[in-house]
């Protein structure tokens, strides 16, 4: 039986961690798969079969770590990659070694063993990810060195392959291959049946999404689109699932404008789907994308979507129930607006009864 390590930053709460999760439970029983993190106890951890090993390189959360700390992983992954490597990941003797999200887990993958089939997997806009200032154009530059030593690199949409040829137009294009996220239908519509803590009203339009708080995800600029329609009496409420750094502004922000009871950040949910399958509308309005797993979560559970023109496009292209909003605040306003309104028929899809991508599963156990 072929062993196979994944490595991915940790299996906390996100789109790609989850995606790694069911492919690895649908796998297990074809492959010895291992699973390598940085930092442990992720929330997926639990979600892990029995059958799949687990393992860190350190004892502690990120989250959990001083900025000393941070600062001291940092470079220790960027100075003793080949040590690192040596010690913890050859010694495991994996016929193939798959870096499952661009970043440090992909550099660290890079350290040459001839012994070892590699692959990448992109999930995310490579020019867009690490951001624009100086420390990022080096990370681009040094990961083109780093790219090019895999033997496949994976991406969940043709828009980020697009990106990535643009980026590094050098590497060989026969490396390259597109596979679609991965997503267990059946396990989806389960907990979606679960009960939920909150009640959604009745007498008003109800939009969720699921999504970190990041600059990526625009979660800033869709406060003020709901400021600017709630203050002109299009009254709404907006559930935001998730965490991340940018949670202590959007709060002040929130509460400055007096929209406590309509813009509600909920925080992190182990399980989002009942939020999803409840809301009247999802939504996913970020400034850049990879795929948008999530979105493939809101067609299983028929729900009508309206995203951004990222390349989250590729998810909703062949689904009716949806529209794609330029990429900017007064697109996103007038989207909303007209859904408020009902100039937008919300119908549901019937999507869920024939929902089927097993065909990604045979796609993914070509390259291994």
């Amino acid at each position: 039986m072929k062993k196979i390590l994944f490595g991915i930053t940790s299996l906390t709460l996100g789109g790609a961690e989850r995606v790694l999760v069911d492919i690895v439970n649908k796998l297990k029983n074809d492959y010895d798969i291992s699973i390598f993190t940085l930092y442990p106890n992720g929330e997926f951890e639990k979600d892990i079969s029995k059958n799949v090993k687990i393992f860190s390189l350190y004892n502690k959360p990120y989250n959990e770590m001083t900025k000393l700390e941070k600062l001291r992983v940092s470079l220790k992954l960027l100075l003793s990659r080949k040590s690192i490597y040596n010690k913890i990941i050859k010694q495991g003797n994996y016929d193939t070694e798959i870096a499952f999200l661009e970043g440090p887990t992909t550099r660290l993958f890079s350290v040459k063993n001839t012994k070892t089939k590699k692959i990448a997997w992109v999930h995310n806009d490579i020019s867009k990810v690490f951001g624009n200032n100086l420390k990022s154009k080096l990370k681009g530059k040094y990961d083109n060195k780093v790219y090019n030593k895999y033997d496949t690199i994976v991406f969940v949409s043709k828009d980020n392959l697009d990106k990535f040829v643009d980026l590094y137009p050098h590497i060989n294009k026969n490396k390259l291959k597109l596979i679609y996220n991965y997503i267990d239908a059946e396990q989806v519509k389960e907990k979606s049946g679960l009960k939920l803590d909150i009640s959604f009203e009745k007498d008003r339009i109800n939009f969720v999404t699921v999504a970190r708080l990041t600059k990526q995800k625009a979660i800033d600029r869709l406060l003020k689109v709901h400021i600017d329609l709630i203050r002109e009496g299009f009254i709404h409420n907006v559930y935001v699932i998730g965490e991340g750094p940018e949670k202590e502004v959007l709060e002040k922000d929130i509460k400055e404008n007096n929209v406590q009871n309509t813009f509600k950040l909920l925080g992190k949910k182990e399980n989002p789907y009942p939020y999803i399958k409840n809301a009247d509308i999802f939504f996913l309005l970020s400034s850049y994308e990879g795929y948008g797993m999530v979105l493939e979560e809101a067609k299983i559970l028929d729900k009508f979507i309206i995203i951004t023109d990222t390349a989250a496009r590729e998810a909703v292209a062949a689904y009716k129930n949806s529209i794609i909003v330029d990429n900017n605040e007064a697109a996103i306003y007038n989207g909303l607006k007209q859904i408020i309104e009902g100039k937008i028929e919300c119908a549901v899809s019937n999507m869920s009864d024939s929902y089927d991508n097993m065909q990604i599963l045979e796609e993914i156990r070509k390259i291994l």
